[in-house]
């Protein structure tokens, strides 16, 4: 089981965050582009090769985002209509996951196969958007760091509009 943090820069004008491990020690960084039309954010490694893009669909009714490793499509993230609990469907390449928030959409649970695979938490008192991920397969972490960074945007963000 690994835990990251994942940090988003407040005084920015575009998106930014810094994505910690538990020793505080830098594992992604994540930017967006400036001045675009929907959503372009980049997750790149602690060398700072781009390893996915993010980009969100416009004129959809729900929110919907497209995760890119160079030029491939590996994931799409579409949000459910829901009256009450926020719930993400996730079909990658990698298999398909729910994300399934809470009242308040500031937990989730990561679902695959109707297991809980990874937890995403909403840190309270913090400066800026700052979440805390636990992902149960070392293999999955890239993935679901730029999924835990989409959701941001499209929950916290898109309501902010």
């Amino acid at each position: 089981m690994r835990r990251l943090y994942i940090k988003q820069k407040v005084f920015s004008i575009r998106d930014r965050y810094s994505i910690f491990d538990e020793q505080g020690q830098p594992v992604f960084n994540v930017e967006g582009k400036i001045f675009s039309f929907g959503a372009k954010i980049h997750l790149y490694d602690a060398a700072g090769m781009e390893l996915l893009y993010i980009e969100q669909k416009l004129f959809r009714f729900l929110p919907e985002y497209h995760i890119y490793s160079g030029n491939t499509l590996i994931a799409v993230i579409k949000k459910e209509f829901s009256l009450f609990k926020p719930k993400l469907n996730i079909q990658s390449q990698f298999g398909d996951y729910s994300f399934i928030g809470n009242l308040f959409g500031m937990d989730f649970s990561i679902v695959r196969d109707n297991m809980v695979i990874g937890e995403l938490h909403k840190v309270w008192l913090s400066w800026g958007d700052s979440y805390e991920l636990i992902v149960e397969n070392e293999n999955d972490v890239p993935l679901f760091c730029a999924l835990s960074i989409a959701i941001d945007h499209c929950i916290h963000n898109e309501s902010d509009r």
